[in-house]
């Protein structure tokens, strides 16, 4: 029978035959993925397990990216707690210090995922990787213990939502526009257990970090995976990323869907989540009398190279508002350092902005720009949830990185037009 993604890549993974959703499956796993916070929990599961070993030091990911660098004692002895984990089973892919990134952005620039991989990972953005081809979902710290110990895991087949982007989208438009605008039309549950498929030739325009973004943000809509066909574009981002073995893969014609969702790119403009659901969406030009203390650009949906540069492109020349903390976070070392060398952060600093290591920080409250009560804040993070970024009593806005970098320098939200 003719298969979705979702199907396609579970069946591929599993020794029984993938009849349809609701079925029950056991996969093996491509990559089992952990991080400073979450390692600590799956660890001492591992232990409690009486497992002796990892299934495979190689496809183990282990990368401490939260509260790093450390910020206080307690985030010190997480990480040292994992350090001292990945030297006893000798795991290949462990990450800190200057070899650490945001790791949804970090383990595609090392080609550790690739089309028709299953990835499991005790974080819940780890569906970014449907971007590349792949099953990519969240588990609790448990089941990725279970994971790491047996290489396998299981799923309950899930429905699939097509999601269809028809045009061009604007100039002033990205990705993160796109998703947000689905999110605000499926609400916060509308694909709870089910995966969101993306297509249409709006998709073909985009590159694979476009692609990211958008699938990095499935989870805020419920789904429980969100992904890309594998393109040829897609194959040659993986190839470029060491993964020479990556394929074309795409969904069967006459595959069933649950629900099909078209957007029309071309009829969007610049979107903001505001507080404190992502799917609380409204136009950018709406919200103009909403002053901010601080804008943040970075973290796994807004971090990469190109994501610099369209905020780049917006604040060269210009100057951060008075009284507002623009604090930029390149998600990997490559970023940093490819954002060096075209002169990106130097175009930020003369601006006045703060720019930081390669962490999550600010984006889960951990450090790094937390709010204090009532401060307002516009960030190109994932969730705006109350308390999330600091106080109970703080805003979170999120919008894409020309909103973000419009928003610093008139001090208050702003589309890239009303520069």
């Amino acid at each position: 029978m003719p298969q979705t993604l979702a199907e396609k890549i579970l069946n591929s993974h599993s020794r029984e035959e993938v009849t349809g959703p609701g079925q029950i499956v056991r996969c093996r796993v491509s990559l089992v993925l952990a991080n400073d916070i979450t390692a600590p929990l799956a660890i001492d599961s591992l232990r409690k397990m009486e497992a002796d070993a990892v299934f495979d030091r190689d496809r183990v990911a282990l990368v401490c990216d939260h509260f790093t660098p450390n910020r206080d004692i307690a985030s010190a002895r997480q990480v040292k707690l994992v350090r001292e984990f990945a030297r006893e089973q000798n795991i290949t892919h462990y990450y800190e210090g200057g070899d650490v990134g945001v790791e949804h952005a970090l383990l595609p620039e090392l080609g550790l995922v690739g089309p028709g991989d299953i990835v499991i990972g005790a974080d819940s953005h780890t569906c970014t990787y449907g971007a590349l081809g792949a099953f990519a979902t969240g588990l609790g710290s448990t089941d990725v213990a279970a994971g790491m110990a047996l290489g396998e895991t299981w799923f309950k087949v899930p429905e699939t939502i097509r999601v269809r982007i028809k045009g061009k989208i604007p100039p002033d438009v990205c990705s993160k526009d796109v998703i947000l605008k689905i999110i605000g039309e499926l609400g916060v549950d509308g694909a709870l257990y089910r995966a969101l498929e993306f297509g249409g030739d709006g998709v073909r325009e985009m590159d694979l970090e476009a692609r990211m973004t958008m699938a990095n943000m499935a989870i805020e809509a419920g789904g429980k995976a969100g992904l890309f066909a594998a393109d040829a574009a897609t194959v040659k981002y993986c190839r470029e990323h060491g993964r020479d073995t990556a394929g074309e893969l795409y969904p069967d014609q006459g595959a069933e869907y649950c629900r099909q969702v078209d957007i029309d790119a071309g009829e969007l403009t610049p979107l903001v989540a505001c507080p404190h659901l992502p799917d609380n969406v409204h136009p950018a030009g709406e919200l103009a009398r909403v002053r901010v203390d601080q804008v943040v650009l970075g973290s796994c949906t807004n971090g990469r190279i190109s994501d610099l540069r369209q905020a780049a492109e917006i604040i060269r020349g210009r100057r951060v508002a008075a009284g507002v903390r623009f604090i930029v976070l390149p998600a990997t070392p490559e970023v940093y350092k490819q954002a060096l060398r075209e002169g990106l952060l130097e175009i930020f600093m003369q601006a006045g902005a703060i720019i930081g290591p390669p962490t999550c920080g600010p984006c889960l409250g951990g450090h790094m720009g937390i709010l204090a009560e009532g401060e307002v804040c516009l960030a190109t993070t994932n969730r705006n949830f109350k308390g999330r970024m600091g106080s109970l009593e703080s805003f979170v806005y999120l919008a894409g990185p020309k909103v973000a970098a419009a928003t610093a320098v008139n001090g208050r939200i702003s589309a890239p037009g009303d520069i």
